[in-house]
């Protein structure tokens, strides 16, 4: 290691390592991206890919970044921009949940969907995508529903969960499994022009607050639908949030969610004071 350490120095060119060199360093010394990423890091050399990051995220925080397991529940419209904006700002280890396929409907607005994908499972294609667009990332593909009897094994390592579903129930049950688990959640949801976010911390009670008055039903997406620009508007909030949680800087959603219109251009903060949480056991 101390020979690509080495060599990964005298490549820095302006305190910047280019991919050229990386590609360069997985070839000569029979190293994994992930292994050649974390070396740099570790050693002070910024990787050239996050320069636009390195004046808001220090070299320090990058690599906590790429120290980083984030789970996120839902490969669809929301969880496409989710896992692609985590693996742009440096997340390394990503895990993708999801039991689905691609089917034609989901190409209005689901970023992992494409003609060629189409019949595809949505973890694999999560899975291609990041090694498209950052091979150092990992991602493990668990095509299957989450539920509270296998949540313990899917989401087992992860510093954030990011709800990316689009069933009410299943979301319920990952708030309160996140609770008993103490992982932190990012919930966001949309519908037509419409969408909203907020940060759960284990101990607190918002999205179960948020979905009091739930009957039964998917939600309000059925009825609404989705255009491309919601869930990408929504996903960057929930990857801000979840950047946040793992950096331990800035002013999360807690206790509130943020309402947005995109049809009215308006945004509304909505506060949630924390209620008894319900007694859940989950599954060993």
């Amino acid at each position: 290691m101390l020979k690509a350490v080495t060599f990964l120095k005298e490549s820095t060119q302006g305190g910047m390592l280019s991919w050229s060199a990386q590609s360069q360093a997985v070839v000569q010394f029979g190293l994994r991206c992930h292994e050649v990423e974390a070396l740099a890091l570790e050693n002070g050399i910024f990787p050239a890919r996050y320069q636009r990051n390195r004046n808001m995220i220090s070299i320090e925080e990058q690599l906590k970044l790429f120290r980083s397991r984030v789970a996120v529940i839902g490969c669809g419209g929301l969880g496409g921009y989710v896992i692609e904006e985590l693996a742009r700002i440096g997340v390394g280890h990503i895990v993708a949940i999801d039991p689905d396929i691609f089917e034609e409907h989901n190409l209005n607005r689901q970023i992992l969907s494409t003609p060629a994908t189409l019949g595809k499972a949505k973890v694999e294609a999560a899975v291609d995508r990041v090694a498209e667009i950052n091979p150092a990332v990992t991602v493990t593909p668990i095509k299957d529903y989450f539920c509270l009897a296998n949540g313990s094994e899917q989401l087992a390592g992860a510093m954030v969960a990011v709800d990316a579903l689009d069933s009410i129930p299943y979301r319920l049950e990952l708030a309160e499994f996140c609770t008993v688990a103490g992982i932190p959640m990012v919930h966001g949801a949309i519908g037509g022009w419409y969408g909203h976010v907020a940060t759960q911390l284990p101990g607190d009670t918002t999205v179960q607050s948020i979905y009091r008055h739930w009957v039964a039903g998917k939600g309000i997406e059925q009825q609404l639908g989705n255009p491309a620009f919601t869930p990408a508007v929504v996903a960057s909030l929930e990857v801000a949030e979840a950047c946040k949680i793992l950096l331990g800087k800035g002013e999360l959603l807690r206790d509130r969610k943020l309402s947005i219109d995109l049809l009215e251009m308006e945004v509304h903060e909505i506060s949630y004071p924390k209620v008894p949480p319900v007694e859940l056991v989950v599954a060993a």
